[in-house]
């Protein structure tokens, strides 16, 4: 199944306190829950000004509607093509 990243830029994202954060990932479970097994949260990565998620599901179309659900931004949705880490350079 396609993964992908998600870019959410959401002001003061780094700043969010553990409660927000808490928030945030309840409902994000909560609409994942609603539309069904095939989308899956693996993670997300909190910088200053965004948030990038990383999801795998079905097509493009199911994270937007998770997003629109959810009420968070989907700023930029990158479709991932290839993974490396550093056991690609051995």
């Amino acid at each position: 199944m396609p993964m992908y990243v998600i870019e959410r830029e959401i002001p003061g994202a780094g700043k969010l306190s553990s409660q927000e954060l808490k928030n945030i990932s309840q409902t994000s479970c909560r609409v994942l829950g609603s539309i069904g097994p095939t989308i899956q949260w693996v993670e997300s990565f909190v910088t200053g000004d965004k948030i990038y998620c990383v999801y795998i599901a079905p097509n493009k179309e199911m994270v937007i509607e998770h997003a629109k659900q959810g009420g968070f931004p989907a700023n930029v949705i990158s479709q991932v093509s290839t993974m490396i880490d550093p056991t690609t350079a051995e």
